[in-house]
């Protein structure tokens, strides 16, 4: 890929990869995954379009989290990177979902395209240990409330939190999940930045961008709930569920998942 430095209102650094040809489309990473594990998907898009990825604050390639961070930081960088890429479409995946569908209501976007967003954070009363736990460098017992809250009727959710915490210390020991652990305080910033803006479907209603709201069809039920309430406020707004998708397709990138959202970004029919 190539990369351009770039630099947002405020001066960040901010690193835009891209590959392919075509009309310019941004992905907006999920938290805690790197834009690289996009890049099965931007194989899959660049024969029909130019696929442009960068990171936002706190992860590699980006500028340091300071404390500051809001929405609005999250919208300027944005705004420069579609300055700088001419992409008048996005594609937002979980946290990444939130973020497009903030900037569309400000930012002069045509094609919105979401799956999974998270727009209220998961579980009850997560937030608060879960940033404790962070605070006190259990990045194992972070990691196995994020996951829990996360993904309620997966497997690890099911098991008893005492199992759960170990078998994360465990992964947590190998240095291939040492870089998971570095991202948990990202996470952390996203969803109290997501919490502070919870608020009803309602509010996206004035969104005149056409917008594809998707949710897996094995991601947790809230995900396909939350994209049909939006799509009936959103007036250009359409939801789907994709058959035999969990919380990772995008980072697996299989034709049922890219197939859609393909079409919708083309500006062709989703179901033809």
């Amino acid at each position: 890929m190539r990369v351009d430095r770039i630099t947002s209102a405020d001066g960040a650094p901010i690193a835009v990869h891209t590959t392919g040809t075509g009309p310019a489309v941004v992905v907006l990473h999920g938290g805690i995954v790197a834009q690289q594990r996009y890049h099965g998907l931007a194989e899959a898009l660049e024969h029909r379009f130019t696929v442009h990825l960068y990171h936002r604050r706190g992860l590699p390639d980006s500028a340091p989290l300071d404390g500051t961070e809001t929405v609005a930081t999250d919208l300027a960088d944005l705004s420069a990177v579609l300055k700088h890429t001419g992409a008048r479409s996005i594609l937002g995946h979980g946290s990444g979902g939130f973020l497009a569908l903030r900037a569309a209501l400000s930012l002069p976007l045509y094609r919105v395209a979401v799956y999974d967003p998270i727009l209220s954070v998961p579980g009850h009363d997560l937030l608060d240990p879960f940033e404790q736990a962070l605070h006190a460098g259990d990045q194992a017992r972070a990691l196995t409330l994020l996951n829990r809250a996360t993904h309620p009727g997966g497997p690890a959710a099911k098991l008893p939190f005492g199992l759960a915490l170990r078998l994360n210390r465990m992964r947590l020991r190998r240095p291939a999940n040492r870089a998971l652990a570095d991202l948990l305080p990202t996470a952390a910033a996203e969803l109290r930045r997501i919490h502070e803006h919870d608020s009803r479907p309602g509010e996206y209603a004035a969104i005149t961008a056409e917008v594809l709201l998707a949710a897996g069809a094995r991601s947790p039920e809230y995900f396909a709930e939350s994209c049909r309430a939006l799509a009936e406020a959103i007036p250009h707004g359409q939801a789907i569920i994709i058959p035999a998708s969990a919380h990772d397709a995008p980072a697996v990138a299989h034709d049922e998942f890219v197939r859609p959202l393909s079409r919708f970004l083309a500006g062709s029919p989703v179901n033809a």
